[in-house]
């Protein structure tokens, strides 16, 4: 990636929603060699998707919270089907395979303590492999971002 596609990238991420002319215009670059580079990003897979962020509050999703999970055993069975099992709850937004003093953490978002409970008790808890779930709530956002800096 050179200059003009970090400023591409940079673009996109603030705002998918504007169209190659736009984007060619604050860059600095005509429409056509804009377009080439964005499809270029898109199939070289810098691009992955384009997606919309919604508030989570207005949808419901009152409660969010990380639970760092440690399983019994590091074990590639276990460790690849504790992942395939996270990919296909719903609820789980974010799961990541982690150093430290616990193996993963997830971002959970709930709409609720009682959602909350049920998420735990009849849809993670039964997880085969998992030792031990230490959950953090989100009292209060300040700061959340989907763009990566490209400076």
């Amino acid at each position: 990636m050179d200059a003009i596609d970090r400023k591409i990238v940079s673009e996109l991420q603030n705002n998918a929603k504007q169209n190659t002319k736009e984007i060619a215009t604050k860059i600095g670059l005509s429409v056509t060699p804009t377009y080439e580079r964005i499809k270029r990003l898109e199939k070289s897979g810098v691009i992955k998707k384009y997606v919309a962020l919604v508030d989570r509050e207005i949808i419901g999703k009152q409660i969010i919270a990380y639970c760092q999970i440690t399983l019994f055993k590091h074990q590639k069975s276990l460790i690849d089907e504790f992942k395939q099992k996270m990919f296909n709850l719903s609820s789980v937004m974010e799961c990541h395979h982690v150093s430290g003093n616990f193996d993963f953490l997830i971002k959970v978002a709930v709409n609720d303590m009682n959602s909350f409970q049920v998420f735990i008790n009849e849809k993670l808890s039964v997880v085969e492999g998992i030792s031990t779930i230490h959950s953090s709530f989100v009292l209060d956002s300040f700061k959340e971002s989907t763009s990566y800096n490209l400076g």
